[in-house]
């Protein structure tokens, strides 16, 4: 069944959350911010080791996409997940990762088992 007019725009926001999750080291942020309630900036550079310009790229993405919050206090900016449900969603994709990479362990097992191919040229 083709999406209706009505449909259609619900589908293009949850494409966009997973534009806002299409980069490693969103995802990485993502990850560092879920296991805080919030971190300060200091903590994201360090952990990333990204250049503060492109960390800032990142968080401006990760804002846009409305995946994360921040705060000013002082000379400070703090970062928070938007919704404690993305810090699910990590954890399905990280055990979704896991499965695909077991899967693919036990296929190169089996390839390595195939018989020897005949040398070309000898």
């Amino acid at each position: 069944m083709p999406l209706t007019e009505t449909q259609l725009p619900l589908y293009e926001i949850k494409a966009d959350l997973f534009k806002g999750l299409a980069h490693p080291q969103r995802i990485r942020i993502l990850e560092i911010l879920s296991a805080e309630d919030e971190v300060p900036v200091a903590t994201l550079l360090a952990e990333t080791g990204l250049e503060s310009s492109h960390l800032s790229q990142h968080l401006a993405v990760l804002r846009r996409h409305r995946l994360v919050l921040s705060e000013r206090r002082a000379s400070h900016v703090y970062y928070r997940l938007a919704d404690p449900r993305a810090a699910e969603l990590l954890a399905v994709a990280r055990a979704l990762l896991l499965s695909m990479l077991d899967a693919d362990s036990r296929r190169l097992a089996i390839a390595h088992e195939l018989p020897d191919l005949p040398r070309v040229g000898a």
